[in-house]
Parts: structure tokens; sequence; C-alpha cells
């Protein structure tokens, strides 16, 4: 069990990594990724992740969705106001991989340039 969380962040870093131009930086000890300089989801603290896990992203279509569901909060910093949300899980939760990849590519399509955004969906569109 607890080698779950581990292997299900690195799923979710993967997955936002494959994103164009997606980049990893670590500021204040926490893993985030970001698109040209913006932040569009946050994975938490570093040390943490053998014990839980944190995905904040900005979910301007979803969000009030997204807030019904137990494990999902308004992102603290007054983040919450402008669309952010963050998605706890410990050990004993089962994580919703789809769900979360897919708040994460609306995350990104929030803070991405159009052009990136235009190249996503011609990738999507391609056999």
């Amino acid at each position: 069990m607890a080698s779950e969380l581990p292997a299900a962040a690195e799923t979710l870093r993967t997955f936002a990594l494959n994103l164009p131009d997606a980049q990893e930086e670590f500021p204040w000890g926490e893993r985030v990724i970001k698109v040209h300089k913006k932040i569009f989801v946050f994975f938490g603290l570093l040390e943490d992740l053998d014990k839980r896990l944190q995905v904040g992203i900005k979910l301007p279509h979803t969000g009030v969705y997204a807030l019904q569901m137990p494990f999902v909060k308004p992102s603290g910093y007054n983040l919450g106001k402008a669309g952010w949300v963050t998605a706890r899980f410990v050990l004993a939760d089962t994580l919703p991989l789809d769900l979360l990849q897919e708040w994460i590519e609306e995350s990104y399509r929030a803070v991405a340039p159009k052009r990136l955004v235009a190249q996503l969906d011609q990738a999507h569109h391609t056999p």
C-alpha cells in the first residue's frame, strides 16, 4: 500500500511534464510544474510524498464540481478565489488518476499560451 501513493504521484508528474513546454521546478520545497513561468500544478512538499499527496490545480470550468468531492478544498493563500483547488490523498485512498489527469490538463489550458493549447489540441486529434 505504501508504494501506491508515490507511483500515482509519478504517473501524474509524467503526465504533466508531457504537456507542451512543461517544466518542473522546486520552489518553497514543493514540486510544481510550470508552462512559460506560470504554475499549472502544485504537488506539495517533497518529503511528504510517502505519506500523502496534494495536487493543486486551476479549474476555471469544473472547479465548482470538483469542490463537491470530499477530497477537494479551495486552495489556500487566496488562490481558491482565483479558481484553484487542492485535492488531498493519504495512503489508504484510491486516487482517481483519470480525473486528476483531466484536471491537470484543464489547469494547463487555463495558464498556457494559446499557441501551446492549439498544439495540444492538434496532438489530441492526430491519429
